[in-house]
């Protein structure tokens, strides 16, 4: 088919795309679906070859989301439900002391973002951000809570296993999961000073916080360090409605922030239940007084990492084909190491703190209801990726902007944000570009180091220009009490300073890989 018409293919079915996901509000699962039959017959393909296609490129994306997604939720649940994002927040500020409660909060929330998905981990941090920012002297949350809330999302974005990037993994090097993981961590301790250091600057001034957020920071007390385990339980809900559906993010955070309004200790996991999202309350008689230590769940947050360091280290050293390059290769895939971490939770968190079987049964399956959500969003993106990838529809995108001088690098990036402007979901964002340099990819004599720095570029786009069509904008600004103006001028451009300037590392390390 001819090269042009492939283009006005492609150009159409974004625009159909954007416009039942935007306009009519469709799920992103059904919209995906919908674009990719509509792709499928209008690029050429047979109609009775399209629902074998579709279900070829569901199972084919599913076959690592769903491992990676579905263990990283129950991991992530199990330290949600323990307390564990608390305690490191205290025990972070306790080692790095009152004076650099800003920079312990920073770092204690790129750890606790890496197992629990965003908008569950900022709900979680949010009284420990008022509390630290009253210690600290500040007016208001937002010069702490900002560049925490745009930092998580970096990481949602950037690291397995969330969603996004573990799709994009899938369809442009599934096996090179570990380096994508390892590379992503990396990149993010240069973006942890990047936001602490720009975002001073940007909250500098004194903001005008709403009502409701006014009043509950005066009502704050301050954080006092050494009581790490013993403060009051905060109820938290969430799904990933961030990286699913941008359109929905009003919804989202209608329900989330009267969770957050109310005292600590009236809410429950009734306050909030939008979009499938479950809750907990302080008062569980079972988790008082049982908190865990921060080093345990340090340690059950690094164990998958390590493990996976160990197989990807390990196969770099040992001689291909060997038992022993066998052995680490096992030891370190992300599923397995992601299986390891989650039972050891189950045993080390649940268990030795009193939990029952069935407590922890309902934990983790509780875990799993909103991941099922974004495992079929991915497998959806996924489908759409693999039509665009058979009819050529990719290929003839990606051959006309390289034919016009554009990096496959930036191409990647600027395609992903292409998408996350225009509608908000990091998710559709990635799986969309994946799909579209797919065949690129695939086709180029790229190494491996180099197709890693292309599935991160994929990543930094959906990162980058987040604005009003995404419901991490609005989670982050209205748990922090900062109007649509404010909330352009923080979260909007720190996630653009850490997305652009994370791309330009990428570049120079492109440069001699």
């Amino acid at each position: 088919m001819d090269p042009l018409l492939l283009v006005g293919i492609a150009a159409g079915a974004i625009a159909i795309l954007l416009f039942t996901v935007i306009k009519l509000k469709w799920p992103a699962f059904v919209a995906l679906l919908i674009v990719a039959v509509l792709t499928a017959l209008a690029g050429g393909i047979p109609v009775q070859d399209v629902v074998p296609l579709l279900i070829e490129g569901m199972g084919g994306t599913l076959g690592s989301v769903a491992l990676l997604v579905g263990l990283g939720a129950m991991l992530g649940g199990i330290i949600e439900r323990t307390g564990g994002a608390e305690v490191i927040a205290h025990a972070a500020a306790e080692a790095l002391g009152e004076k650099r409660l800003a920079q312990a909060l920073l770092i204690a929330s790129g750890l606790v973002a890496i197992p629990i998905f965003f908008d569950v981990a900022f709900i979680i941090l949010v009284p420990i951000i008022f509390a630290f920012a009253k210690a600290a002297g500040h007016r208001g949350p937002v010069a702490i809570g900002m560049p925490v809330a745009v930092f998580m999302v970096f990481i949602h974005n950037t690291v397995p296993p969330h969603p996004g990037i573990v799709g994009s993994t899938t369809l442009l090097g599934e096996d090179l999961m570990g380096l994508v993981t390892l590379s992503g961590i990396v990149l993010a301790i240069p973006m942890c000073l990047l936001v602490h250091l720009v975002g001073k600057r940007v909250t500098s001034r004194v903001f005008a916080l709403s009502p409701e957020i006014e009043e509950k920071y005066a009502g704050t007390g301050a954080a006092e360090l050494g009581s790490a385990g013993h403060g009051r339980r905060a109820a938290v809900g969430g799904n990933d409605g961030a990286a699913v559906d941008g359109a929905s993010g009003s919804s989202h955070v209608a329900a989330a922030s009267s969770l957050a309004l109310a005292p600590a200790d009236a809410r429950t996991g009734d306050d909030f239940t939008d979009g499938g999202s479950t809750a907990v309350s302080s008062a569980d008689g079972e988790l008082a007084g049982r908190r865990p230590s921060a080093g345990l769940v340090i340690a059950l947050i690094l164990l998958p990492i390590l493990l996976i360091a160990l197989g990807t280290v390990g196969g770099l050293l040992l001689t291909e084909g060997s038992t022993a390059a066998h052995v680490v290769s096992f030891l370190g895939a992300p599923a397995f190491a992601l299986l390891v971490a989650t039972l050891a939770a189950m045993y080390l968190l649940g268990m030795m703190h009193g939990w029952g079987r069935a407590q922890i049964s309902e934990v983790m399956d509780g875990a799993l209801g909103p991941a099922a959500i974004v495992i079929l969003v991915t497998g959806a993106g996924g489908v759409f990726a693999k039509v665009l990838t058979e009819t050529g529809v990719g290929d003839a995108v990606s051959g006309l902007l390289l034919d016009a001088g554009v990096p496959i690098l930036l191409l990647a990036f600027l395609v992903a944000l292409a998408f996350k402007v225009a509608q908000g979901s990091g998710t559709v964002a990635t799986l969309s570009a994946a799909g579209i340099v797919q065949g690129t990819v695939m086709a180029g004599d790229y190494s491996s180091m180099q197709v890693v720095l292309i599935i991160l570029a994929i990543g930094l786009g959906s990162v980058s220009l987040s604005h009003i069509n995404d419901s991490g904008f609005w989670i982050a600004t209205k748990f922090l009490g900062l109007s649509v103006a404010d909330g352009l001028r923080t979260w909007t451009v720190l996630t653009s300073a850490l997305g652009f300037t994370s791309m330009l590392l990428l570049s120079l390390v492109w440069m001699v890989v």
